[in-house]
């Protein structure tokens, strides 16, 4: 075997998962699948060095790498095994003889662009002998029905484990590794971990381009290197003299899995760079299909490029998607502007993600609006290219303000609050003439000024969507301008106009099919007028009903909102058990979504429970995490009068009850506890994970 060179950097996992196999008795054949540069050859020479004690006739390497003639294949394996056969026999015959009854493993390196003689040889082979064990390294699998293909990714890149130290990632390792050999006083410290850190990241984990990067430090910084690092390809060649060809620049590494591709692989490959992360087949069929890719043959190739590690693959109980790195993403999207097809598919992304905005819209408030929580923040990077296409391309502006306003849900509910108000906010900006859509995209940034607490701001928008929707004939506009102006005369404390407002919205939308977000969240709001003046029974009697409807329809966001309100008059009507299970049942269902101020907003009503169950010391430690918490958020309790007054009303109680020493260190503590801890204690749930999603 080939001995090893360099020092070996992490893939703790992955080479347990192929020692796993090779012990399993019923495998035979293990095939390490991966794109160019990602390590396939070096982690299967560190495997050999680690089993080569395992086989009693050893471990033998045949580096197939620089074969050009597949007829030449089992000769060099042949020569790897010292065969020195020099009868008229066939090579397989000799071959097959020599492997026969013994007890050893045979790696072929490098098989990608010999894959019909290498599957035919190794076929051989196992018939000689069943306890043979064949690793291979490929960047396509060699569809043998006995074949265990093991998938090599790039190394984990800075970020992907919030709980990770930068300096233990593996990413960064390999770079200090190879580094220290470039520059014997490369020292890795927390002057240049940022650096080092966002350059992995921009070089997607790929150890053949973080090792020629390594290389540019014998003339370039760290901080040189990440802002030279636009165009990749060129900067990060310079690898040793010896190394093949196809691996001494990125480039090459890259065009070496380009032309094993089929053209119409290579064509979708172009087309496919379009997206931004992962996405699903049916984005694919749509955007990338045409006479030249007919929809029905997308599967297939998408198939060849997941086979020819071009593509990743991720399935998960959400379905599967696929996914360019940013390095092939990049090399795509070359071919495609020299294809003249750039804009063209870029318009194509657009309409395909705002069509699906549109149905996510409409299913929203239904059976299935976790599977839309879920989808849509998977999607979250191509909605913001196709905004961005959107926003800055001459007659489309218009299509961002559709698709901003479709998405309500998903800057409100799914955790992008501003985000959606910088956008919005752009995209009026760009459409300054009054309209249906411009109504619409004024309702939805009324919603989100007032989801972070700028009820000014939320009033401004829905005045404007007011007198705009009157200009354009949209009565239904001005209506759900009545609901936001209600809402914002709440967060501003106005009792009697939001009563007036939200009663309003609620008579004329009515009739209307349209639940959320027009008439539950407006019911919701003024049965929260209703217990803040006093009206207990009709506050809960609204609520009860809003909660029938949810459950008849599956709508789970508003529902949460509803057993939260609903807790506030069984709280002042002294009902304080109920009142509990109905916050925690609020805050129960809020887990399965990203609303971080709802949940905050439930829990402070819930230190006030707390209090009245004589638990000062658990509702302390809640006011404690939701300090902290709400700092983190944004403007404590949205600046509403009804939360402030309670939030003071349960501190006073708590220091009154526990006297103000004990309150300080339960506040203390709780000013440890992130939000899902924080949820944890209010569930008395305290063994309890991080929430779902």
């Amino acid at each position: 075997m080939p001995a090893e060179l360099t020092s070996f950097v992490g893939r703790t996992r992955l080479l347990a998962n192929l020692k796993r196999h090779l012990s399993d008795e019923n495998t035979n054949l293990v095939t390490v699948t991966g794109i160019g540069g990602v390590g396939k050859s070096r982690t299967v020479l560190r495997l050999a060095h680690q089993v080569r004690g395992q086989f009693e006739d050893g471990v033998w390497f045949a580096d197939l790498a620089r074969l050009q003639d597949a007829g030449m294949v089992k000769n060099t394996i042949a020569s790897a095994l010292g065969v020195a056969d020099q009868s008229a026999r066939g090579e397989s015959e000799s071959l097959s003889e020599w492997v026969a009854n013994r007890n050893m493993l045979l790696i072929l390196d490098t098989c990608e662009h010999l894959i019909e003689g290498c599957a035919e040889l190794i076929d051989e082979l196992l018939q000689a002998n069943p306890n043979l064990k064949v690793l291979a390294t490929s960047r396509q699998s060699l569809h043998l029905p006995y074949e265990h293909v093991v998938p090599v990714p790039p190394l984990a890149v800075p970020g992907e484990d919030p709980h990770e130290n930068m300096f233990t990632n593996e990413s960064v390792q390999l770079f200090a590794a190879r580094s220290g050999a470039v520059v014997p006083d490369f020292v890795l410290d927390e002057h240049n971990i940022g650096s080092v850190a966002e350059l992995c990241r921009r070089l997607d984990g790929i150890p053949l381009a973080i090792e020629l990067a390594a290389v540019r430090l014998r003339a370039l910084s760290v901080e040189q290197i990440l802002g030279l690092l636009t165009d990749r390809f060129s900067l990060l060649a310079g690898a040793s003299r010896t190394a093949l060809p196809r691996h001494q620049t990125l480039r090459a590494a890259i065009g070496w899995s380009h032309e094993l591709c089929e053209p119409a692989e290579r064509l979708l490959w172009a087309r496919l760079s379009v997206f931004a992360g992962d996405f699903e087949l049916d984005a694919a069929r749509f955007v990338c299909s045409d006479d030249r890719l007919p929809a029905e043959d997308i599967t297939d190739l998408v198939t060849g490029l997941v086979e020819k590690s071009i593509l990743l693959i991720r399935s998960d109980h959400a379905g599967v998607r696929y996914k360019l790195i940013d390095t092939l993403a990049e090399y795509g999207e070359e071919w495609l502007e020299k294809l003249g097809e750039s804009q063209r598919l870029r318009h194509k992304h657009l309409a395909y993600y705002l069509s699906l905005a549109r149905r996510s819209e409409d299913a929203w408030s239904g059976p299935r609006q976790i599977y839309w929580f879920v989808r849509m923040r998977q999607e979250h990077d191509n909605v913001r290219l196709a905004l961005e296409h959107a926003l800055r391309t001459p007659g489309e502006s218009r299509m961002a303000l559709e698709l901003l306003s479709s998405l309500w849900f998903m800057w409100i509910c799914c955790g992008f609050v501003r985000e959606g108000r910088v956008y919005l906010e752009r995209a009026l900006r760009a459409n300054p003439e009054p309209s249906k859509e411009r109504c619409k995209a004024l309702w939805v940034l009324s919603y989100v000024r007032s989801a972070q607490g700028d009820s000014v701001g939320a009033l401004e928008a829905a005045e404007k969507r007011s007198s705009e929707a009157v200009l354009v004939g949209d009565s239904r506009a001005v209506i759900l301008a009545s609901k936001m102006q209600g809402t914002a005369a709440l967060l501003q404390g106005d009792l009697q106009k939001a009563s007036a407002l939200l009663g309003m919205a609620i008579e004329f939308n009515t009739g209307n099919k349209e639940l959320n977000p027009g008439l539950l969240p407006a019911i919701v709001e003024l049965s929260i007028v209703l217990t803040t003046q006093g009206e207990l029974y009709e506050a809960e009697s609204l609520l009860v009903d809003v909660l029938q409807v949810c459950k008849e329809r599956g709508e789970l966001w508003v529902s949460s909102y509803a057993y939260w309100a609903l807790s506030m008059p069984l709280l002042a009507s002294n009902r304080l058990d109920r009142a509990l299970e109905s916050a925690q049942e609020g805050l129960r269902i809020k887990r399965h979504f990203h609303d971080t101020v709802g949940s905050m907003m439930v829990l402070e009503t819930m230190a006030r429970i707390m209090v009245g169950l004589n638990q000062p010391d658990r509702a302390a430690r809640v006011l404690g995490a939701l300090h902290q918490n709400w700092r983190a958020a944004g403007l404590p309790m949205l600046g509403a009068p009804f939360l402030t007054s309670e939030h003071e009303r349960a501190v006073k109680e708590c220091q009154k009850t526990l006297g103000e020493e004990a309150y300080r260190r339960a506040f203390d503590a709780g000013t440890k506890l992130d939000l899902d801890e924080a949820t944890n204690l209010a569930l008395d749930d305290l063994d309890a994970g991080p929430a779902p999603v």
